[in-house]
């Protein structure tokens, strides 16, 4: 019998077509995707500013060469260096640089860049270099003119002539101390404008790449040199200790290379990228490199955007920057200050402006000394004498206030709570609520924390240390099982500000039987004789009228061996009750967590 094609098919091996077919799909999704990743900006590392003459080069037809680089990506994409690639690019560094840095600006423009010079025409001829006498060939940055130093020149000048002005201002604030750098290390002087395309000088900046500060390090090249990176400290911040990283990186760059643009470039790209690119193309002329598919496209562009940089940077009148405004340099001293010191109080201490204090030490990301060590802070001229007199008598006062929210439609009062992290028995007695039903238009007062630092005369401090009440002062004596952490939420501060006050260098290690201090402002705790938060209690009298017009409390605080349900069975409640009334998500419970189990002027609505 003669079988149907599909039935002779059936159950058999693809043809030999269909799996060249399947093959060719699969290499086009994979030169899609390379096409993509190649058109993204490379932004791995940070580069310096250079002084220099000007000199003879090859005019290179980088238009030609960045489309060769896209087009060929899927053969030749370069590994990226170990030096200067993240290893696994997710440990917790988002979390800690994402809310704290502003976009680096000079590399806001990278991709109209690529696209602009990847058009570019070609030239002929080179135009005529200028040449500028040079005092020590050996630690000169050449200056090359071709095309795509004029297109950066006219860039600069016109599509971004606020920005670059506003770079170059800021840089009267750090350029001495990174000449002074770059002079003990016999690097030229022009390194020192690099800042210009990697951050504007600005210590805060932070790029897709995960590139942090003045002369945008990422995590694993920072700490490759040396830099500290952890949730408290972020040298890449630090325009001192970054700079120091920076110029040990060039230097040996160039000790490797022996060339100041291949030095440059592997700032930009990695080492790793520059030695295989000169592998492959059996030279070691930047321009040369630049025009094979070798070179990531950024990296091509990174040298003639620098010079261009350079030479603007040096004489800013001749390209139409008149009448900056150079910031004036920074002149500090240091002082060593007890660890989980807070900026604002470093600032009242020394009468000084806070935002100063926070500028200088930019690489304390959460404005707070580290714990477990003394930390050396950096403060104005003439202050460091002020912050050792004074520092002991700034105390943090936390203050309640209150912020205004009106209800919108459909708006319950747990969307509200949550949205301002309260629970739902705050917010009532905040507002002298009975009923968690709540009316579109109705005016609610929003407690809010505000930490306040002052500075205590001599007889006012040693009044506060005796007293256990009055003036917000509270002296709490550790009891056995507590923890810095159970003792903050009783009080409604945070576990850092209790360190702070009481200089405790390691959180985990509190002793029974000892007293901490907590400044507590219009607290309700600050009159209590027992020195920890007195709660109401279940009772079965009658409340007094007035007393009735407020809801009553009962608190309950969860001990070894406790569950959310045998909680709710001891005290005939539901788990879903226990759970709304305290905003939690789930059954889970830790010793030490105080829960509000009863809102009895709802129940006697029920």
């Amino acid at each position: 019998m003669r079988l149907s094609e599909n039935e002779c098919y059936a159950g058999r091996k693809p043809r030999p077509r269909a799996i060249w077919n399947c093959c060719f799909l699969l290499t086009a999704i994979l030169m899609i995707c390379c096409f993509i990743s190649a058109c993204a900006p490379v932004n791995r590392n940070n580069a310096d500013t250079f002084e220099q003459p000007l000199a003879t080069e090859p005019q290179v037809d980088i238009s030609s060469a960045v489309d060769e680089s896209l087009n060929e990506q899927l053969q030749s994409q370069p590994s990226p260096s170990p030096a200067t690639t993240d290893v696994i690019a997710i440990e917790e560094q988002d979390a800690e640089e994402t809310d704290e840095g502003t976009p680096a600006e000079p590399q806001a423009t990278i991709a109209q860049e690529i696209a602009d010079l990847k058009d570019l025409p070609p030239s002929d001829e080179d135009l005529a270099p200028q040449q500028t006498e040079v005092p020590d060939p050996q630690t000169d940055f050449p200056l090359t003119m071709n095309r795509q130093v004029e297109y950066y020149l006219d860039f600069f000048q016109n599509r971004q002539h606020d920005s670059f002005a506003r770079w170059l201002e800021r840089s009267g604030r750090y350029l001495p101390i990174i000449r002074e750098e770059l002079k003990q290390a016999g690097i030229p002087d022009e390194i020192a404008y690099l800042p210009l395309i990697e951050s504007g000088f600005n210590l805060n900046a932070y790029s897709r790449a995960h590139a942090v500060g003045p002369w945008q390090f990422i995590r694993s090249t920072g700490r490759h040199f040396g830099l500290t990176i952890d949730p408290y400290v972020d040298e890449r911040r630090d325009i001192i200790a970054a700079t120091k990283a920076a110029v040990q990186f060039l230097k040996e760059l160039h000790e490797e290379f022996d060339s100041w643009y291949l030095a440059v470039a592997g700032y930009n790209a990695g080492a790793g990228t520059i030695r295989r690119a000169i592998n492959k193309t059996g030279s070691d002329n930047f321009w040369k490199l630049a025009q094979s598919r070798y070179l990531p496209p950024e990296t091509k562009l990174y040298v003639p955007k620098l010079i261009a940089a350079i030479l603007i940077a040096r004489d800013p009148e001749k390209y139409g920057f008149s009448d900056l405004s150079y910031e004036d340099p920074l002149d500090f001293e240091s002082v060593e200050v007890p660890p989980w010191t807070p900026l604002q109080a470093v600032a009242l201490a020394c009468d000084a402006d806070y935002s100063e204090i926070r500028t200088m030490n930019m690489e304390l990301g959460k404005a707070i000394t580290p714990p477990m060590e003394a930390y050396t802070l950096k403060v104005p001229a003439g202050k460091s004498q002020l912050v050792e007199q004074n520092l002991d008598r700034v105390r943090a006062v936390v203050r309640t206030t209150y912020k205004d929210h009106i209800v919108a439609d459909n708006e319950t009062i747990n969307n509200i709570c949550r949205q301002y992290k309260l629970n739902t028995i705050t917010l009532l007695k905040a507002n002298n609520l009975r009923k968690s039903k709540l009316k579109a238009g109705l005016h609610l007062r929003i407690p809010v924390q505000v930490t306040e630092y002052k500075l205590l005369s001599p007889e006012a401090l040693a009044d506060a240390s005796h007293r256990s009440s009055g003036d917000g002062v509270i002296l709490h004596r550790i009891r056995p099982g507590e923890t810095l952490s159970t003792i903050a939420r009783k009080y409604g501060v945070s576990m850092q500000q209790l360190a702070s006050w009481n200089g405790i260098r390691d959180m985990r290690r509190i002793r029974a039987g000892s007293q901490l201090a907590l400044y507590l402002e219009n607290s309700p705790f600050k009159n209590n004789k027992e020195q920890r938060p007195v709660l109401a209690s279940r009772t079965k009298e009658k409340p007094s009228e007035k007393e009735s017009d407020k809801p009553s409390i009962t608190y309950y605080d969860v001990r070894k061996g406790d569950s959310l349900w045998k909680i709710a069975q001891k005290f005939q409640l539901t788990t879903d009750q226990i759970r709304e009334w305290n905003n939690l998500k789930s059954d889970m419970i830790q010793p030490g967590h105080r829960l509000i189990l009863k809102l009895l002027a709802e129940d006697e609505e029920a």
